[in-house]
Parts: structure tokens; sequence; C-alpha cells
């Protein structure tokens, strides 16, 4: 597979139509591509058409084509046949590697070479998934955030064999469909952003089982505090600026002596069946009252609110840049001394 190769990508196939796999489809769909999906438990089609329904204001919203008929995507139970005349193919099935490493060699052994594979797992190696394919250098994870649709981060996680060709195609595919890719260099079980949700959750359990606050209250630590700041930047640019005017090397001068008392203290905690139940207590109580569904709601309304902030800043921001760039290239042309006779206006 090399990188002049890759044909354009018009047709995807999603094997695994659950909640991740019909999230995806919605976001293929609306961003004016051919969708074929594919899962063999029953009512699956009714299912992932009830999602792209629900889903469809929210991506025209976003900037998804409003034309498109968010019924027109087809569905096929075999995924050996739904892979049939595909351009990417984005995997679904549930996360244990027996069920990967049958689907994907017989996927493998129908597709072109050229094909990417790509697999939503949060946490498996691309490099066992891939094993016993023909083709395990176009096989890849390519991992969304729940839901696909909302979330912009998508990791990409190449494996031992996977080409520069097949990562890049992904990288660029994702990013036309307006996500924001991120390439993971090394295998390392649950990637990146799922392992630092994981040390997250660990000390909020610790917390919890050494009764330093409630379920709700350290919930409330990150939603309302660290969380909004963390949908703007990452750890260490949020430290960069917390550093003041000497950045974040002033920060590790000054902070980090403290910091390391903190990591110091963190715990591990043992999820006996006791701890376990008083989670769920927590959440329930947190919920208070409630639905899933309603949180859900409540949950997609606020990211569709945040996700279409932060693109309307990056568009303004973009266009202020271009001005800036322009009006450098104006400032060439047209020294202050010999005014121009034109202008960004004209």
């Amino acid at each position: 597979m090399s990188a002049g190769t890759s044909p354009p990508i018009r047709r995807v196939a999603v094997i695994g139509a659950g909640t991740i796999g019909a999230s995806w489809a919605a976001l293929f769909l609306s961003r004016g591509l051919e969708v074929v999906v594919s899962d063999p438990a029953p009512g699956a089609a009714q299912a992932t058409g009830r999602l792209i329904r629900e889903a469809w204001p929210v991506l025209t919203s976003l900037g998804g084509e409003a034309w498109i008929d968010p019924d027109s995507w087809r569905f096929e139970p075999d995924p050996v046949v739904a892979v049939a005349g595909a351009d990417f193919v984005q995997e679904n099935a549930p996360e244990r590697y027996e069920i990967k490493q049958k689907l994907f060699p017989a996927i493998d052994a129908v597709l072109p070479p050229q094909v990417v594979i790509a697999s939503s797992s949060s946490g498996l190696l691309a490099s066992r998934i891939a094993q016993g394919c023909r083709h395990p250098e176009r096989c890849l994870i390519g991992h969304p955030f729940n839901p696909p649709h909302l979330i912009p981060l998508v990791e990409v996680v190449g494996g031992e064999k996977a080409s520069r060709a097949a990562i890049d195609t992904a990288m660029g595919f994702y990013r036309a469909m307006g996500k924001h890719p991120i390439e993971i260099r090394k295998e390392v079980p649950g990637h990146v952003a799922n392992r630092l949700q994981a040390a997250l959750w660990r000390e909020a359990i610790h917390l919890v089982e050494e009764g330093v606050a409630s379920v709700a209250d350290i919930d409330a630590a990150v939603s309302e505090g660290p969380g909004l700041r963390w949908a703007l930047m990452g750890q260490h640019m949020t430290f960069h600026l917390g550093g003041g005017a000497g950045g974040l090397a002033h920060f590790l001068h000054h902070l980090l002596p403290a910091v390391e008392t903190w990591w110091d203290d963190l715990g591990t905690p043992q999820m006996t069946e006791a701890l376990q139940h008083k989670l769920v207590q927590g959440v329930i109580e947190e919920a208070d009252g409630r639905s899933l569904a309603e949180l859900a709601q409540r949950r997609d309304r606020l990211l569709t609110q945040i996700v279409a902030l932060k693109h309307a800043a990056a568009v303004a921001e973009e266009a202020q840049h271009a001005s800036d760039r322009l009006d450098e290239a104006l400032d060439e042309s047209f020294p202050a001394s010999d005014p121009p006779a034109v202008s960004r206006e004209d």
C-alpha cells in the first residue's frame, strides 16, 4: 500500500451497529458518503435507523449536508458482503480478541489491499487484531469517543505492521469527516485518552472509598472545575498557563514539589462488592430521578453547544490569521513609504 494508490473514499462499510457503529454511520452519512451497515443482531437495522434519525438535526447543525436523506443508507447483515466495494471499513464488533481475530481476516480476504480497515476498539492492540490477515499493513485502530457523531477525538494506532500510507489515509479521512484525529505512536492497552480517564477515575474511586467526599461532589469537582478547562486545552497547556509569565517552566519550579507529594498519596482502591455498591448508589443519588435517556439528552445537547462554539472560534481564528497574512503580504508588496493603491476591501 503506497500513498499514491489510495482511491477517494466514497463508500464506507460500518461493521457492527451498536451505539458506536450507528453513531459512526450517522456521521459518515451526514458527510455525503455512501454507507453500508452490517450487524447480525436481530433488530439492528431498525435500531440503527432510529439513532441516525435522532442524531440528524444535530449533525446538520454541525456542518452535515442538509439535503441528504437520513434513510439513504443500506443494511447488509453479512459483513463479508457488506464490505464489497467499500473504500474504508470502520469495525465496531464486541471488544474481544476472539471475535475481532475472526472478523478481520474474513473481510481482509475480500478487500483490495489499499482499503483501510479501522477498528473502533477502545483498548485492544491493533497488532493482535490483525493476526491472520493477508494484509495486516492496512489494519489499524480508529478509536472514537462516545458518541462518535459529536466528540471530535479519534485515536489512530497503527501497530507493528500498519503502513505509513494506511495511517495517513485514516488520519486524512477522519479529518475530512470533521474529526480531530491524533496518532498514537506506540501500542499500549487503552490507547491514550482511556488511560487518562482510568487514572482520574481510579483516584475518584479512592476518594469515595476513603470517605473524602460523596460521588456527586467528586463528579462536581471535575465538571465544575478543571473539566471546563479541559474542554479547551489539555493538562500540559493548562499548567503552562498556570505558570503565569514563566509558563510551564515556572509552574514546575514552583509547584512540582507539592504535586509530587500528591502523587505519592494517590490511592489504588480494591473494587470490592461493597465499594461497587457504594459507587452505584452514588450515581443513582446524583442522577436525582433523571433517567439514562434524560441524562444522555442533556449531555448531547450541551456537547453540541460546546463543539459548535469551539468550531466557530476556530473558524474566526483562521479568518483572522488569513487576514493578518494578507496584511503582511500587502505590506511587503507596498511599503509604507509608498502607500498601496489597493486594499483588502477592493
